[in-house]
C-alpha cells in the first residue's frame, strides 16, 4: 500500500494485480556508529516520550560495552548485499537503498535521494516480522512524514506484508534453533529448555494487535519444524516505565523459575529479532547469561535470521509476489498470509489520543 493512506472499511486486504517498482527501500530503526552519537541517537529514539534522562544513560552504557557502536546499520549493509545477490541470480535488477527512522541515513535523507535518482515506485521492506504500532505502523507513519517532508516528486512506496509465518523465515529460524541445539552434549538436548524471546511492548499496544498472536504461531512453527514438543515464549528489552505494564514474563525472570524447576540446559531463540543487534547482544548475551550462570543454568543463544539464506530467499520472493498478477501468498500454519494494504486503524500505539481517533 501506500504509505500515504490505508484501505478503508470494505476494501480489499490484498493488493489486487502487479505493479512495477522501480527500487527497494530497507526501512531500519538505525544505530550510533561512534560513541559521541550514542546520547543523540538515544533522544532522537525517544523523542516524544517521557523517558527519563538516567534510563538514557543507562542505555548509553550498553552501547559503550561496544565501543559505542551499534551493529544494525552494518548488518543492514550485509543484507543488502546478500539480497543484491540473490536478486541478481533470478534476474532481478532492483537498487537497494536503507533508511532508518532514528539515525544516519535518515528515511528523509534516503527518500531526497531516491526522487534525484529518478525513482518513482518503491518496495519497502521493514526490518520486522510482526504485526504491532512499533514493528509496522510507526514505520509507516515515519515513511509518511519523510515522503511529506520530501515533497512533490517523492517516490509512491507500499509496504512487504509482514512474514512471522513465511516458510522461508521459519526455515531459517529452525536451522538456527538446531544449530543452537547442537552445541550441547547428545545426551542432554533432550532435556534442554527451548525458549522463545522477542521485544516486550506495552500492553495497551499489544492487546488491539496481532503481535502476541503471531509470536506464539511462529514459534510453534519453529519448534515442531524442530522437533520440540514444550516450548516457552517470554519477553525482553523493557524500557517503560514501572507502573506501566508491559509484555511478561520477562527473560532474566523466566530463568529464575527455570532454575527452580531444575532445568540445566536453555536454549533460546530471539525469534522477535531478524539480526544480532544491541538489544540481543546486550540483553542476551550480557545480561540473561550473567543471570544463567548465577543460577547454574547453561545457556545457549541461538543466532537471528540475519543473513540466512532461505530467510534472504524469502525476501526476494515477497518481492517478487507484489509484481505478479496471480501471487502464491506463501504461508504456513493457522493464520494465513498477512495482508499487503493495512487497515485504516491497524496497529494503534494504545495510547487514549489514539483509541479516541
Amino acid at each position: 500500500m501506500s504509505v500515504h493512506g490505508a484501505r478503508s472499511a470494505g476494501a480489499p486486504l490484498f493488493q489486487e494485480g502487479g505493479r512495477v517498482y522501480d527500487a527497494v527501500l530497507v526501512v531500519s530503526y538505525g544505530g550510533p556508529e561512534g560513541p559521541d552519537e550514542v546520547l543523540p541517537f538515544l533522544e532522537n529514539a525517544t523523542r516524544g516520550r517521557p523517558v527519563p534522562r538516567e534510563r538514557l544513560l543507562a542505555v548509553a552504557e550498553h552501547y559503550q560495552h561496544f565501543g559505542g557502536i551499534s551493529p544494525i546499520n552494518a548488518q543492514n549493509r550485509e543484507l543488502i548485499a546478500a539480497l543484491r545477490r540473490e536478486m541478481g541470480t533470478h534476474g532481478l535488477a532492483l537498487p537497494i537503498y536503507l533508511g532508518n527512522r532514528n539515525w544516519h541515513p535518515f528515511l528523509v535523507d534516503t527518500i531526497r535521494r531516491m526522487r534525484d535518482d529518478g525513482v518513482h515506485r518503491v518496495i519497502a521492506l521493514v526490518t520486522s516480522a510482526f504485526s504491532c504500532y512499533s514493528g509496522c505502523r510507526q514505520y509507516r507513519e515515519d515513511v509518511g512524514r519523510a515522503l511529506d517532508a520530501v515533497g512533490p516528486g517523492a517516490p509512491e512506496v507500499d509496504k512487504l506484508r509482514v512474514f512471522f509465518n513465511h516458510p522461508g523465515f521459519i526455515e531459517a529460524n529452525t536451522g538456527n534453533l538446531v544449530e543452537a541445539l547442537d552445541q550441547l552434549p547428545p545426551d542432554r538436548r533432550s532435556q534442554a529448555r527451548v525458549v522463545f524471546t522477542a521485544h516486550s511492548i506495552p500492553l495497551a499496544m499489544a492487546g488491539p494487535s496481532a503481535y502476541e498472536m503471531q509470536l506464539r504461531e511462529a514459534s510453534r512453527l519453529v519448534a515442531s519444524a524442530a522437533g520440540i514438543p514444550s516450548w516457552d515464549l517470554v519477553y525482553q528489552s523493557r524500557s517503560g516505565p514501572p507502573h506501566v505494564p508491559w509484555l511478561e514474563p520477562d527473560v532474566c525472570d523466566h530463568l529464575e523459575v527455570l532454575a527452580g524447576r531444575s532445568v540445566r540446559d536453555v536454549v533460546i531463540l530471539p525469534i522477535g529479532f531478524l539480526s544480532d543487534h544491541m538489544e540481543v547482544l546486550y540483553d542476551l548475551d550480557i545480561e540473561a547469561r550473567r543471570k544463567a550462570e548465577e543460577f547454574g543454568i547453561t545457556l545457549i543463544r541461538a543466532r537471528t535470521v540475519g543473513t540466512a539464506p532461505a530467510y534472504v530467499a524469502m525476501l526476494r520472493e515477497l518481492i517478487l509476489e507484489r509484481t505478479s498478477d496471480r501471487p502464491e501468498r506463501r504461508a504456513l500454519g493457522l493464520l494465513g498470509p498477512s495482508h499487503d494494504i493495512c487497515p485504516v486503524a491497524c496497529c494503534p500505539d494504545g495510547r487514549p489520543a489514539a483509541r479516541a481517533g
